[in-house]
């Protein structure tokens, strides 16, 4: 399997359409067309982490944080991240990031935590906006059902738990070709009049390349009339963090007990105690201030999360108990959670769990 094959594989997984406009993910270092010997799954791309890919016969990392953020303007070894990009090109090892595309997938890192907690009716507590397109086009009557099923195969018409969703209307188009034109239907110089249905059926805007050549390759026209629009619609499958529910409510101290057993970790920062009990939770893994409000408006009785600053606790106002359990406690199973969805695509390849902790946070 070469580079590029695999990354059509992670992206069927978490399409980088959804990544935040902030971020640097795809492919940071390496070759397309190299052929791929193993994967190493890590949460951060360190050189200590490049070493264990050469132990492990692994030529690409698939890491969840980018080792490369900001734009480089030489890599000569002055710091941590031109020494691991350094060596990674001088071993032929490839390095992918996936961070906020995986942030923002349904089965993604907050998915994880949910899973990690044993929560409940999980949904995305800030769906991503402009995730769904519209195409309507117009076809012959006796054609409508060929370009509709293809138009379903290439993944359109899926709403939430429903699929094959179209909306149909019976018509009338007309046009006249001109010298230049090789009708499919019609003669040139003539205005021809056809029998033709209305077809709309939405779409994820990751797919829309893949819908916009399945209806030129199926559609019979020489010019085929569409609209694309990007719709306002809520998308509850795509968006930062989620809310979800214990199975028994719990007081906070019995909480944050069990959150600490959980998560593996050994302290957590909060706002004061509310003395109410805990049932509906709000997970965001890694730097979480900027939804506590959008916790707030859903009402949920904890916020858990990691980066909080002094003044960000403030903003609880004694209506939620918000969490800090840490950046890396907070994202640490996200590499076990992409062994598990990367194996499904591909059972039959290496896949590797890094077992280096690249937390760079200590506690004395």
């Amino acid at each position: 399997m070469l580079v590029k094959d695999l990354i059509n594989h992670i992206q069927d997984i978490a399409p980088l359409n959804y990544a935040e406009d902030f971020d640097n993910v795809g492919l940071l270092v390496g070759d397309n067309n190299s052929k791929v010997t193993g994967i190493l799954v890590t949460l951060d791309t360190l050189e200590e982490v490049i070493d264990e890919a050469i132990a492990k016969n692994c030529n690409f990392i698939l890491s969840f944080h980018p080792i490369i953020f900001k734009g480089l303007k030489s890599i000569t070894g002055k710091n941590y991240v031109e020494r691991t990009v350094l060596k990674a090109i001088k071993n032929n090892i490839a390095i992918y990031a996936i961070h906020t595309a995986l942030d923002n997938h349904i089965s993604g890192v907050n998915a994880m935590i949910c899973n990690q907690l044993n929560l409940k009716n999980q949904r995305i507590l800030i769906p991503q906006q402009q995730t769904i397109k519209k195409l309507v086009t117009y076809v012959p009557k006796k054609e409508a059902k060929k370009l509709r099923e293809a138009l379903f195969t290439a993944g359109a018409g899926d709403i939430c738990n429903y699929s094959n969703c179209s909306f149909n209307v019976d018509g009338t188009g007309t046009f006249k070709a001109n010298e230049k034109a090789n009708p499919t239907k019609g003669k040139k110089g003539e205005t021809h009049y056809e029998e033709e249905l209305q077809l709309s059926v939405v779409f994820a805007k990751h797919l829309e390349s893949k819908i916009l050549k399945t209806l030129f390759e199926t559609h019979s026209y020489e010019e085929v009339a569409y609209e694309v629009t990007t719709l306002e619609n809520t998308n509850q499958t795509i968006g930062m963090g989620m809310i979800a529910e214990l199975e028994q409510p719990q007081t906070e101290t019995e909480f944050f007990n069990y959150l600490k057993e959980k998560m593996k970790v050994s302290h957590i920062r909060h706002s004061q105690f509310l003395n109410k009990p805990i049932k509906k939770v709000a997970v965001l893994g890694g730097s979480g201030s900027f939804a506590i409000n959008a916790a707030k408006a859903a009402g949920v009785d904890v916020f858990v999360t990691s980066d909080l600053k002094y003044h960000d606790f403030f903003t609880a106002e004694n209506t939620i108990l918000l969490a800090d359990i840490g950046h890396y406690e907070s994202e640490q199973f996200t590499k076990n959670g992409l062994v598990a969805l990367l194996t499904k695509k591909i059972p039959n390849f290496a896949i590797v769990l890094s077992n280096t902790n690249t937390n760079p946070v200590k506690y004395f």
